[in-house]
């Protein structure tokens, strides 16, 4: 199984971030016709205070043992947010060994799982490393997949949910999001970062390529390499059962496993929104 990135995954983020600044953004003089979009290499070299030689080297693959120092120049120089910096030193720096194992299965424990059905009047869900669905309370399961059998979370492998894969390629959650576009760029932003930390898991490598090779929406997201994590904000749905939905979520991590997740959905109260969550949980009795 082939790792999730390698070295020109380096080369392609630098290309695609110098490519969205500006010689004027960037503060410099442009001459002549430009070939493409962005900043030449030079101009980069230039602002980052490196040889073009060398960041020529870097682009190209040909480098992987940069030092803080340069990457933090190259960071600077490409105004990159805090996590296209992070993701940036995870694709520049060499991985010791113990980094190249693969990550253990994921489950959510039986706590876990009893704090999920403790939360009757939350849409909430339990998340892998890559979005696998561990485990969802009954609101949870009728928000997003209601279409699903609710034991679908308890099956290993590609027949468990997750909600990249359905996000793409399940006509159900599609239709779903009424901001369908946004939530596609952010999942994928995510789905990057991820891929930076996790380079030899032969799920996330299998997903990817599966993603790639049956939706072209997700290869052309992919292609553009941008690096968000998102914690919060707010999913606006369209529920073939209650209709419109303004849900706010928040994504917290559990302490105690690494890369899994708790996903909360909540509604202000007295909204709309929360009158319709309402009639969605007395579905679920």
């Amino acid at each position: 199984m082939p790792t999730v990135h390698d070295a020109r995954d380096l080369g392609d983020f630098l290309r695609t971030r110098r490519a969205g600044i500006s010689p004027d953004e960037a503060g410099l003089t442009s001459y002549g016709t430009r070939r493409v979009p962005g900043l030449r290499r030079e101009e980069l070299a230039q602002l980052a205070g490196i040889s073009t030689a060398y960041y020529t080297r870097l682009e190209q693959g040909q480098s992987q043992a940069a030092s803080d120092a340069i990457i933090e120049s190259l960071a600077r120089a490409l105004r990159l947010t805090p996590d296209e910096r992070a993701h940036l030193f995870e694709l520049a720096r060499p991985r010791p060994a113990d980094r190249r194992r693969p990550p253990k299965p994921e489950h959510a424990g039986p706590g876990v799982v009893q704090l999920l059905e403790a939360m009757h009047d939350v849409p909430a869900l339990v998340l892998g490393r890559h979005n696998d669905v561990l485990s969802w309370n009954a609101l949870g399961h009728a928000l997003l997949a209601g279409h699903l059998d609710r034991q679908a979370p308890d099956a290993a492998g590609p027949d468990r949910p997750n909600l990249t894969r359905m996000l793409f390629l399940d006509a159900h959650t599609r239709e779903l999001h009424r901001d369908w576009a946004d939530e596609a760029a952010t999942s994928v932003a995510s789905l990057r970062y991820v891929a930076a930390h996790h380079p030899d898991d032969p799920a996330l490598a299998a997903l990817i390529g599966e993603l790639s090779l049956h939706s072209p929406e997700f290869a052309a997201l992919w292609a553009r390499h941008q690096v968000r994590l998102c914690s919060s904000g707010t999913r606006r749905l369209h529920h073939p059962v209650v209709g419109d939905l303004d849900l706010s979520f928040e994504v917290l991590h559990l302490p105690d496993a690494t890369g899994v997740r708790l996903l909360t959905h909540t509604a202000a109260p007295g909204s709309a929104t929360a009158q319709g969550l309402a009639l969605l949980n007395f579905h679920t009795l």
